[in-house]
């Protein structure tokens, strides 16, 4: 392919996305395909002679997207939401067509750059602390991430490092493999499943702390399990602190836990990847309240904030902890500008050494939507799921199992959990819209959120209709079933 036929083509592919995201409320929402479907309907091995751009076009619609669960879908209630908008999506182009491998400033300067610059915009719009902002001189600074999993990793990985100094300097009678075995994670047992994973990677012991009858932790709850680990002669190193759980979107109490990891000397790391976004709109930026006790923080703008995915900010007050545990220098990587002390090798911040340049998205984004634009979007799908907790506590038959405070609706079926999994079923069997479940306690319990970038309020009645419906045919079937038993 020349540049010349690259010209038409990319034509004909930025008309085919900008259908398919234009009409993708006429797709099914979820594939009706079986493990396995798309071994057969590809030859056995890659072709010895070039095939044509038409050919594999038209294969675009005969064995990929009958493949595709379409997340960007009205009817996508899933997970949480997965951004994206046409700005993103422009700057994704570009930054496919620059190409660079930006590991280090002198590898591509503006990659760099741009980056450091997006995290200040991003961490001026949520009114972090200047400490966290890298501005002209700071010790902070920000970081584009693949994901929320990889922050968590990173900044336990950096805590790792920092305790393992500073208790070998307190006691150099310890060996490194001594001090190791007794170091100990924690989180609430609402956290992400990565925050376990990275516990795992890392080596270290991990415990969940209790969570309350709002599914927060707090202050007590933690301080309880320090106190008897440290008179189990364990060292507490690193917490991690949620906002927005990914089972019901609780915020864990960070002004009582704050002041405990920072009186022990312990890394408190702020996982807000869904909920983070939500920050940049003043009535929720309360939520982000003891934040000035973190070590680190980090939010996926790729989940909320209509930048696509891979997005993920991460900020540390000390960007000297990152670069102390990760650091090394080879000569093929040096540069003569790397002493200056106004350059950042984010090589040094991250797990791989190759990075995508990928601010280029935020600042596409950032620009063309505004603040107040961002903020719309926000609110907008805040209204939308207090919607559709109102219609769900219209019906008797259900129940909301946890406060809706952003774009999320925990509701389940009031009576048992076979019956709400027979819902489930039959919800995500239809393929009229899709839904995930999660426990809460020992609920099994539905959510509901609020994810397309172009969802309506017609799409949540919808919904509410189509699962009321199927409650309604369910409660007959169970009924029926019940007499007979």
């Amino acid at each position: 392919m020349d540049a010349a036929e690259f010209r038409k083509r990319g034509k004909e592919m930025v008309d085919y996305v900008a259908d398919y995201l234009e009409k993708i409320d006429k797709r099914q929402v979820f594939p009706d395909v079986e493990p396995g479907y798309l071994r057969p309907l590809i030859a056995d091995c890659a072709p010895q002679d070039p095939e044509s751009f038409e050919d594999i076009f038209k294969d675009i619609e005969k064995i990929i997207m009958p493949g595709v669960t379409h997340w960007h879908s009205p009817y996508f209630f899933a997970y949480f939401p997965a951004a994206s908008s046409f700005p993103a999506l422009l700057a994704d182009m570009l930054c496919g067509g620059i190409g660079c491998v930006g590991f280090s400033w002198a590898a591509s300067p503006a990659c760099t750059e741009l980056e450091t610059v997006m995290l200040d915009w991003l961490g001026k719009m949520i009114s972090l602390p200047q400490e966290f902002l890298a501005g002209k001189d700071g010790q902070g600074g920000g970081v584009i991430q693949g994901s929320a999993s990889e922050a968590t990793l990173i900044s336990l990985l950096a805590a790792r490092t920092k305790t393992i100094r500073r208790v070998q300097s307190e006691k150099p009678e310890l060996t490194e493999a001594e001090i190791m075995g007794r170091l100990v994670a924690y989180a609430s047992d609402q956290a992400h499943s990565s925050v376990e994973r990275a516990a795992l990677i890392g080596a270290v012991k991990i415990k969940n702390i209790p969570s309350d009858d709002t599914f927060s932790v707090c202050g007590s709850a933690l301080k309880k399990v320090l106190d008897e680990d440290k008179a189990a002669g364990l060292i507490p190193f690193f917490f991690c602190a949620t906002l927005g759980t990914t089972p019901c979107c609780s915020f864990d109490k960070l002004l009582e836990l704050g002041p405990i990891c920072n009186k022990e000397n312990i890394w408190m790391h702020i996982d807000a990847a869904y909920a983070g976004s939500a920050f940049i709109c003043p009535e929720f930026r309360h939520l982000l309240n003891g934040v000035e006790f973190a070590d680190s923080f980090n939010f996926n703008p790729h989940k909320w904030l209509l930048v696509n995915f891979d997005c993920s900010a991460m900020w540390v007050k000390k960007r000297s902890d990152l670069i102390g545990a990760f650091k090394l220098e080879p000569l093929y990587l040096q540069h003569h500008h790397q002493e200056s002390g106004l350059v950042t090798d984010y090589r040094h911040w991250q797990i791989p050494l190759g990075r995508r340049f990928r601010s280029l998205k935020l600042w596409f984004v950032l620009r063309m939507y505004g603040v107040r634009g961002l903020q719309e979007h926000i609110r907008k799908h805040v209204r939308l799921s207090h919607q559709f907790e109102h219609l769900v506590l219209q019906d008797e038959r259900f129940e909301i199992c946890a406060e809706v405070v952003l774009g999320l609706v925990c509701f389940r079926m009031k009576g048992s959990n076979e019956l709400n999994e027979a819902l489930l079923k039959s919800i995500n069997e239809a393929k009229k819209i899709h839904l995930v479940p999660c426990h809460l306690r020992e609920k099994f319990v539905l959510r509901f959120a609020i994810c397309s970038r172009t969802v309506e309020s017609t799409h949540i009645k919808f919904a509410w209709q189509h699962i009321s419906q199927l409650a309604t045919d369910l409660l007959k079937t169970w009924e029926q079933n019940h007499h007979q038993q």
